[in-house]
This record gives structure tokens, sequence and C-alpha cells, in this order.
């Protein structure tokens, strides 16, 4: 049994935002659900967000499916598994382009706009397919949940970790866009926008046009120009994002496992984090093996065991213990290592289970390894 880490209760106090990060496959999306179940578990009303495009969080939760907006986990659902937090714990499952369909229709400033941009086959393009859209859309959705909604916590699953980072950065990347030059140009009347790509990029476009039938182009300029009349509030909408990832209510999370890589990952993701100046407020090691020959040599737990097990399969099992002791003495190491770069004296652990978490009464018990 691993030493429990009272810090994360404490670091989480007062908190309104937690984001955890981390790379794939250490077990953030069970982490980010099995926090929001132990912070539901104090007593607080949580909702539980994944932009992870595996879409695992569902069945973490136990659910078939998650909505686009945040539907409360059934209390008697709870209760069947043995588990009755007394907060409430919400989930949802990020939809990028309603995300975004939402905010034109809030911001446009009439019914013919909102329209005229989402029937704009560059909008359609824009609000679904482009590398980064993702990760704006989570962030505006965390703004509308932290702003429009009575949530004690949020707490934000996200992609692996290369990918977290165009989370951290999206906010001001949209910025310097919709504030930078070639927005304007676009915006401006005339074919101001054809003049200052160029001739040879106006020739492209209309090479284009003519093998697909499509004013690219003038789908451009009339995409930018319906947009004209949502920019400020868009604009406005974005700096609040970015201020609420800056928030001392804002909290990161960095998940990782003892593997050479995501540790590695782990120690990358600290250092962007700090660079941005965004709180860590702790890390996680998941899947930590604990047990193995515990000081002893194989023939000493052998000969300890061989009276009531047998020669024979005393043998197996002080083999067998012996294989887990690489594991369980190279996670010591790396656990050193990693709080040593970290700075974190004592990374919450999180020991190796036999089993996959498929319920709810699987997340209580990881949350209970969370939470002192």
């Amino acid at each position: 049994m691993p030493k429990r880490s009272p810090q994360l209760a404490k670091r989480l106090q007062g908190k309104h935002v937690v984001v955890c990060l981390g790379a794939g496959g250490v077990g953030k999306t069970t982490t980010s659900a099995a926090l929001g179940f132990g912070l539901a578990a104090r007593g607080a009303k949580v909702a539980v967000v994944t932009i992870d495009p595996a879409r695992r969080l569902a069945a973490a939760l136990g659910l078939g499916e998650l909505s686009g907006e945040p539907r409360r986990i059934d209390p008697e659902l709870l209760a069947a598994q043995g588990v009755a937090p007394p907060g409430e714990l919400w989930a949802m499952a990020l939809d990028v382009k309603r995300t975004f369909d939402d905010v034109i229709a809030r911001l446009a400033p009439d019914e013919g706009s909102r329209e005229e941009i989402l029937a704009n086959p560059v909008y359609k393009e824009l609000s679904s397919a482009v590398s980064g859209v993702q990760e704006l859309g989570a962030v505006t959705k965390l703004y509308e949940l932290s702003t429009e909604h009575e949530f004690d916590v949020i707490v934000l699953d996200t992609p692996p970790s290369r990918n977290a980072l165009d989370f951290l950065t999206a906010p001001e990347n949209m910025l310097q866009f919709l504030e930078g030059r070639a927005l304007k140009v676009f915006l401006a009347p005339g074919g101001l926008a054809a003049r200052f790509l160029g001739r040879g990029t106006g020739l492209v476009f209309a090479i284009f046009a003519r093998v697909t039938g499509v004013d690219m182009l003038g789908e451009l300029s009339t995409f930018f120009r319906s947009l004209s009349g949502v920019i400020d509030g868009f604009s406005e909408r974005i700096r609040g994002v970015a201020e609420l990832l800056r928030e001392e209510t804002t909290s990161f999370l960095i998940v990782t496992s003892p593997e050479h890589e995501p540790a590695r990952e782990a120690v990358f993701l600290a250092e962007q984090l700090t660079e941005a100046g965004m709180a860590r407020d702790g890390a996680i090691v998941n899947r930590v093996h604990l047990h193995g020959l515990d000081g002893h040599s194989a023939a000493e737990v052998e000969a300890l065991l061989a009276p009531d097990l047998g020669e024979s399969l005393a043998r197996r099992v002080a083999h067998n213990l012996a294989d887990f002791d690489v594991l369980a003495r190279r996670d010591r190491d790396t656990i050193a290592r990693l709080g040593k770069e970290l700075g974190e004296r004592a990374p919450v652990i999180v020991p190796h289970l036999d089993e996959e978490i498929q319920d709810l009464a699987g997340l209580a018990r990881i949350a209970d390894y969370l939470f002192a």
C-alpha cells in the first residue's frame, strides 16, 4: 500500500478549474474522472470534461456515451455501485463544432449574419477539421462552463501532451490572428486581399476555382467579412479564456507513469507550463509497481514460502516476485528522479492494479489513492 499524499487535497482547495496534462497511455482520462469523483465525494458540484478523441471518459464513468453538454451522473447509478458522494458529479465530451456554432449564435448581431457564417464552407472546415481548433474549442467551452454554470470545480481531460501544448497556446494564437494584418486584409473591401496575396497566389486560386468550381478566395473573403460582426465579441471571449488559464483558481496537474518516455514527457510539460506562467499544482504517477522481494533474495523468499506452498510452487512464486522486484525498483528510481526534476517532494502515487477501471466503484478506488 503506497503512502497516502494529503497534499493534493490541500493544493486543490479553492481551485475552480483543474486541467490534467500528460502523455498518452498513462491513465490520464481515468485520473480525470477519479479526480472529479473524489471532489464530489468531498461535497463539490463537479463537471468532468474530455477532449480526448478516444472518448474513454464515458467508459470510465460507467456510461454508454457522453453528450456535448454537461450531464449529471445519476445518483441512483452511483448508489447501485455502492458509492454515493454527497456532491454532484457531471460529465461531458467536447463537441467542437457545436461549441463554435453556439458561440457564433450568441455573438452574431442578427439571424442573417448567423446563418451566413454557419452556412459558409470555409467555416464548416475551420470549425471541425483544422489543427488547433479542437484545443481552441476546448478552452472556449471551459470558459463557458466557468462563467455561465454553477460548478464548484471543472476537471478537464486533455489530449496527449504534445497536443496539450496546442491547448495551452490556442487562445494567444487565435488573438494574434484576430488582431493581425492578414485578417484586416480579408475584411477590407475592393479586392485588396487578392492584391495582398500576390499574383502567383491569385493564379493558384483561379486555377483551383476552374477545376473545382469553388471560388476559394471569394469564399474566404466572404467568410471573413461575415465574421466582422462577431470578431470583437469573440476576441473578448478569447481574452477571457487566456486570463482564466492563468488565474490562481486554475490548477494544472501532470499525470504520468514510471516508464521512461512518459516520465520524460512530464518534465517537458512542467517546463512548458513554467514558461507559460501557468500554475502547476502537482504530479500524479499512475501504475506504480510496489511489491517485489521486499529486500530479500529470491532464494530467501523461496525458503520462507516452501513450508506452506511446497518447493515447486514456492520457487515459481519467488521467481515471479523477482520479476516484479525489478519493476518496483525501476519505479522507485523513476519517482525519485521525477520528484527532483519537478520539484515534487512526494508525487501522488497510484499503484498498478490487476484489473481495468470500468465502473464508478473502480473510480472511487482510484480517488481513494489520489486523496488522503
